[in-house]
C-alpha cells in the first residue's frame, strides 16, 4: 500500500497524517509507503511547520526528517491512495488527474468533513493531531481488509 497525504503547503496537516500513519504502519510491522505533499509550491524542501513538529513530538513522533514536496501529476503513478485535507486540495488535485485511472484514488481524508488548517490558530495544532490520528487508526483497519 502506497500513500500520500495532502495539504496545502505540506507543512502542517499533511505531514502530521503522514508522521502518524507512517508511526502507526511502523508499529504493525507493514510495508507500506507513506508520503505527504502540498497543492502550493511556497514551503518546498522546509521542514514541517515548528508546532507541527512540536505536537507531533509530544506523542512520540517524528517528523523532522520530512521536507515539504509540491504535489505533480507523475505523484498519481506513485500512490494507489491520496488522500487530501480539505474541498480546496481536493479540487485541486482532481484537476491535476490525467485521467479516470488518477481521480479514483483521490478522497477526502475524512470520511466527512475536512481537516482545518491550524497554520493560522495555535490553539489548532493540539485538535487536529487528535482528529488526524483518530483517522489514522480507522484507515489503518479499513486499508487492511
Amino acid at each position: 500500500m502506497k500513500i500520500l497525504m495532502v495539504c496545502l503547503g505540506n507543512i502542517c496537516r499533511s505531514p502530521l497524517a503522514h508522521g502518524i500513519m507512517q508511526h502507526l504502519v511502523e508499529q504493525e510491522g507493514l510495508d507500506w509507503e507513506i508520503d505527504s505533499a502540498g497543492t502550493g509550491d511556497w514551503h518546498v524542501g522546509n521542514q514541517p511547520d515548528k508546532r507541527s513538529i512540536a505536537v507531533a513530538k509530544k506523542y512520540g513522533v517524528d517528523i523532522t526528517t520530512q521536507r515539504a514536496q509540491w504535489f505533480q501529476p507523475e505523484l498519481f503513478d506513485r500512490y494507489d491512495r491520496i488522500l487530501v485535507m480539505d474541498d480546496n486540495n481536493l479540487r485541486d488535485v482532481l484537476a491535476l488527474g490525467r485521467n479516470d485511472e488518477d481521480r479514483v484514488k483521490v478522497q477526502l481524508f475524512l470520511s466527512e468533513g475536512i481537516v482545518p488548517d491550524p497554520y493560522y490558530d495555535e490553539t489548532q495544532f493540539e485538535p487536529v493531531y487528535n482528529m488526524i490520528e483518530k483517522r489514522c487508526k480507522e484507515l489503518l483497519q479499513e486499508l487492511r481488509k
